[in-house]
């Protein structure tokens, strides 16, 4: 098994009496509820990927960001070891993949449903002088083997869905027991404020923060899920909550594939 730091979430000898009690609480949850299939959750959204002209500036515009790629990458880098394989759902252009493949001999993936996202990503990565597989496909029907990758990260993506649940099972399909999903996403409950403070802290352009605060307000946060629908939506498959901790305009969502079949 290919992961580090987390691992002993999954593994009796490393667990603290707290750490139990969390994964307990999960795995309870997780076998009281419902299977449901994808139509359990409606969304009235049918996102389609960004493409041509709208793509190029949204590359544009997140590579001024890309210390977060950075800190990211070294963030999930401790969570794994050398040799693991990773999959990001919906990388965009790629920089997240990327200054992951950078760090170590992993086996880095990302699936894009914008087919200008994944040449750009191509793109960025034979630049960088990096090996990493940028596909197009869909996240709710993913054309990868099941129990394929030790970790799972999807940013900025997930309200964009337009099978919500569908991805989710889907992220659980391909991910190896004993494996981590990281979701990172706009909380449907901002407030006007945090958009603007968020959009005010951007290292872009005047003008960028502007249309950056207005696709927050009039369009992305009507997306978003909130703590209650996200939870809802856990609990309709096998995954484990392991940590949610919510940020100024969005949450960070932890979820486990148990190593024992449940």
């Amino acid at each position: 098994m290919a992961l580090t730091g987390r691992e002993s979430l999954f593994t009796d000898s490393g667990w603290s009496r707290a750490q139990n009690t969390a994964y307990d609480r999960g795995r309870k949850r997780c076998s009281m509820q419902s299977y449901a299939s994808s139509t359990a959750i409606p969304k009235g959204y049918r996102g389609m990927g960004m493409n041509g002209a709208l793509a190029r500036w949204y590359a544009a515009t997140t590579r001024k960001s890309l210390s977060e790629f950075e800190q990211l990458a070294r963030r999930v880098a401790g969570e794994i070891s050398p040799g693991a394989s990773v999959l990001e759902v919906a990388p965009g252009p790629g920089y997240f993949a990327i200054e992951l493949a950078k760090l170590g001999g992993y086996h880095v993936t990302g699936l894009d449903i914008s087919e200008t996202f994944v040449e750009i990503a191509q793109r960025n990565a034979a630049r960088a002088g990096v090996k990493a597989d940028f596909r197009h496909g869909n996240a709710s029907h993913m054309p990868f083997d099941a129990e394929q990758f030790d970790y799972v990260v999807c940013r900025a993506a997930f309200k964009n869905f337009s099978e919500p649940l569908a991805a989710l099972q889907e992220m659980y399909r391909v991910l190896k027991p004993g494996g981590l999903v990281l979701i990172i996403d706009m909380r449907g409950d901002a407030t006007p404020e945090s958009m603007k403070q968020a959009a005010a802290e951007l290292k872009t352009g005047a003008l960028n923060r502007t249309f950056i605060y207005l696709t927050f307000r009039c369009m992305l946060v009507k997306r978003a899920y909130t703590r209650a629908e996200f939870d809802r939506m856990i609990g309709l498959t096998r995954f484990c909550p392991l940590d949610i901790q919510e940020t100024l305009i969005g949450f960070e969502i932890l979820l486990g594939k148990p190593r024992s079949k449940t």
